[in-house]
């Protein structure tokens, strides 16, 4: 049976990781993890906060995933798009989910990224 998500991948194109790093480490306050020696040889990037994990692979004829993308549970939202914003990020808030707060934001080579928040 199925009991988590164990972690999303997206793409990124050759020689972004420097870039990735800047985004996921110092914009979205994850922590970079390391790759198994037998992954790393293949480029790309793994970023962890508490138990999410968001893999970033290496994609020759990348193209960036504009409609799919992760959900990622956040608290604070409003600080978070606050930090977000002031950090450079795009922000864009959508009202549309009942019961929630969110916004989508785009890694620096165009993934969407959605931030939620259930209203309590």
């Amino acid at each position: 049976m199925i009991t988590a998500v164990d972690h999303v991948q997206l793409a990124a194109p050759a020689g972004s990781e420097a870039t990735l790093r800047t985004y996921y480490v110092d914009i979205l306050g994850m922590t970079e993890i390391p790759k198994p020696p037998a992954l790393a040889v293949h480029g790309g990037c793994w970023f962890q906060a508490g138990p999410v994990q968001l893999h970033l692979g290496i994609e020759p004829d990348f193209r960036p995933a504009r409609k799919a993308h992760p959900g990622l549970r956040v608290t604070g939202i409003t600080a978070y798009a606050t930090r977000l914003s002031a950090r450079g990020a795009p922000v864009t808030w959508d009202d549309n989910l009942p019961g929630h707060r969110r916004f989508y934001s785009d890694d620096p080579v165009g993934n969407r990224l959605e931030f939620l928040e259930p209203v309590t």
